[in-house]
């Protein structure tokens, strides 16, 4: 007797989760009678965190689907924007994502950053904890239960990871409200409550400052401001809200 088995399509979107030999249309899987879909889907390689809906034979089926021999099942990625419930929108990026943490805060999103790698354990419990969503391109980190939610990044340069992060979770910009360095919120200060960390030069050419109420850090318009108003620009002329 042959053993149950399903087809399963992938959409393009998310074609680069399978295998090679698995993304030219359905894929035949066997099954067990006992394992979810969830699992089956994750046995291909996609995380869930990236899957909209699950269809099977032409009806949408939640992951604790048990496949059943025959059906057709069909993954689709998330919509966009993707809106995530409960707590206000705020994300947890890993060790690898520091310049793309420093981007987001520069934008003023709520960015929780890991500087030292604390562990996938540690990590999805604090987006628990936290209510977080987790932003990663490690997927084996994105398979974690416990995520509060979470994202795979799929750009390694900043720029592109920015714009995918924005245009699928349309967070509120305000940039300039935030801590690049902590996450802290920005505060408006004198020169006399920053000088101890005012060069001589800084001192005399600057009057505008901000200070983040967190870590004391303080913020002027300096040497790179250029490259980061270009940065904020381009982000409120593509995501105006």
């Amino acid at each position: 007797m042959n053993a149950p088995e399903i087809r399963v399509e992938v959409a393009p979107e998310l074609a680069l989760f399978v295998p090679h030999t698995r993304r030219a249309g359905a894929t035949a899987l066997t099954v067990d009678g006992v394992s979810t879909l969830g699992h089956v889907v994750e046995s291909l390689g996609v995380p869930l965190t990236e899957v909209g809906s699950l269809v099977v034979d032409g009806r949408e089926a939640p992951v604790s689907h048990i496949p059943a021999d025959g059906e057709s099942v069909t993954v689709r990625p998330v919509a966009r924007p993707q809106r995530v419930p409960g707590a206000p929108l705020r994300f947890l990026l890993d060790v690898h994502l520091g310049t793309l943490a420093r981007r987001m805060r520069l934008l003023g999103v709520d960015t929780a950053y890991e500087s030292t790698d604390i562990g996938d354990p540690a990590l999805a419990a604090r987006s628990a904890a936290e209510q977080r969503v987790m932003l990663s391109r490690d997927r084996g980190l994105l398979r974690r239960r416990e995520l509060w939610a979470g994202g795979y990044v799929y750009s390694t340069d900043p720029a592109e990871q920015l714009r995918d992060v924005l245009d699928r979770f349309a967070p509120d910009l305000r940039p300039w409200t935030r801590c690049t360095a902590c996450n802290g919120e920005l505060r408006q200060a004198t020169k006399d409550e920053v000088a101890d960390q005012l060069e001589h030069g800084t001192q005399q050419n600057y009057d505008v400052f901000a200070q983040c109420r967190s870590c004391g850090r303080a913020y002027w318009k300096g040497a790179h401001h250029d490259q980061l108003e270009a940065i904020v620009e381009r982000a409120l002329a593509e995501f105006p809200g």
